[in-house]
């Protein structure tokens, strides 16, 4: 059951992503969560930077390889010789020409190049999950986003109907003034408190505004047309066990899977650096044309050169102090890594479990504070009320919805982190 729980949140991230298509939203377009995931992970700058690094590495891959094959040269000159006397005459002058052609290779190294291919293929695996951390990074960004633009859009609408609850009792407090049942204080009060509304309702149409924009930059398309989102903050419980949670961060988690083929790579530049005391045997066959005159005198050679190294400077031994002083820090890293991860996901779960209990609490409270409202406002409409009564209710009514929202925000961002911390990939 752990597992097809498991299973379950993966594929439910991974599956829209790998079928749906990554034009630019226009202007009123709708956009579901997954649709903004893929755009970010289309046009995100931070996400070309760090492909950019792969590409990187490959190439080095390819330069290390080239180690394996001969290297052809091609030379040719041209040289006047001549020569002056004591008396300061000058002798004739000789043309030189020579043209040749040279092919050495590396005939045994003790393991050096295939080390070398070794340390690079790593390290092109430490970019590819460094990649993979900056796409979780954009992911949760973009998720976070949405959430939050969500979240100003229902408070929008909490503050519409504030604003018309208002209006309503403003309406019912000069129709009782004009009969003479109530004062002008009922009708000044409900003014104010409509004004005030007001202005919240127009705090809350800059809020939805920028959550727009924070939106539209966590995707990588600042600067894109205005498009609107479906609203997904429905509250469905997670039966994720902490244990499994651990478990699957340890195991997928792309920052500490860089460190641990960086920490590979760094093991065997220690070797790597050992093999500097080892010989080199390398081959060389060159042909070539030289003389003064034409046609030129043909020549050609070929041997085998043993270099070996008697003395550096200790050069060698302090490469292998560094490599290993670095294996030791990057050592150091991986359990620092491991400790974070240990303690976000902890975190993580923690808060997941808090806000559905603060869900289930506010839900309640809308509820009560719903009931307070109608009798409150029932009150009024048959002269036994107070506008101060009302108010009081039409505001606690609305704080509730608005905790509430609230609530629902921090489950569903919370539950993104704890996605996060898992190692899910989109």
């Amino acid at each position: 059951m752990k597992t097809k729980i498991i299973f379950i949140v993966i594929v439910t991230i991974i599956s829209p992503l790998t079928t749906m298509a990554l034009n630019l939203p226009e202007n009123g377009d709708t956009l579901n969560l997954q649709q903004c995931i893929a755009i970010a992970l289309q046009k995100h700058a931070c996400l070309k930077s760090s492909a950019g690094t792969i590409k990187v590495n490959e190439s080095k891959i390819g330069q290390v390889k080239a180690n394996y094959y001969p290297q052809i040269n091609w030379s040719t000159s041209y040289q006047k010789i001549g020569s002056t006397s004591p008396h300061g005459s000058s002798t004739d002058s000789n043309n030189q020409y020579s043209t040749d052609v040279k092919l050495g290779i590396t005939l045994f190294d003790f393991g050096k190049t295939s080390t070398q291919v070794r340390i690079q293929n790593l390290t092109l695996n430490a970019s590819r999950f460094d990649f993979d951390d900056v796409t979780a990074q954009v992911v949760l960004n973009v998720k976070n986003a949405y959430y939050n633009l969500l979240q100003t859009q229902r408070n929008l609408e909490v503050a519409v109907d504030t604003m018309n609850q208002f209006q309503q009792h403003l309406d019912q407090a000069k129709a009782f003034f004009r009969i003479g049942t109530k004062p002008k204080f009922d009708v000044t009060k409900a003014e104010v408190d409509l004004g005030n509304t007001r202005l919240n309702f127009m705090k809350a149409k800059s809020f939805l505004r920028i959550a727009l924009i924070t939106l539209k930059n966590a995707m990588g398309i600042p600067e894109n047309a205005d498009f609107t989102i479906i609203d997904n903050l429905d509250f469905e419980k997670s039966d994720l066990k902490l244990n499994d949670v651990l478990n699957m961060a340890y195991a997928n988690r792309p920052n500490l899977q860089s460190l641990i083929a960086k920490r590979d790579a760094s093991e065997l530049s220690i070797d790597l650096a050992r093999m500097n005391y080892f010989p080199i045997l390398s081959g060389i066959a060159e042909y070539g044309h030289s003389g003064t005159d034409f046609p030129l005198d043909n020549s050609w050679n070929i041997g085998a050169t043993l270099s070996f190294p008697l003395f550096t400077g200790q050069s060698t031994k302090y490469q292998i102090d560094e490599a290993m002083a670095n294996l030791e820090v990057i050592k150091a890293n991986e359990d620092i890594i491991r400790q974070e991860i240990f303690l976000y996901v902890q975190q993580s779960y923690v808060n997941v479990q808090d806000a559905a209990e603060q869900i289930s609490v506010a839900k309640m409270t809308v509820i009560q504070a719903k009931e307070n409202y109608n009798i409150a406002s029932g009150r009024y409409r048959m002269g036994m009320g107070s506008p101060i009564e009302v108010a009081d209710a039409t505001i606690t009514l609305n704080n509730a919805r608005a905790t509430l929202n609230s609530a629902l925000y921090n489950y569903k961002t919370a539950q993104a982190a704890l996605e996060n911390a898992m190692g899910a990939k989109p």
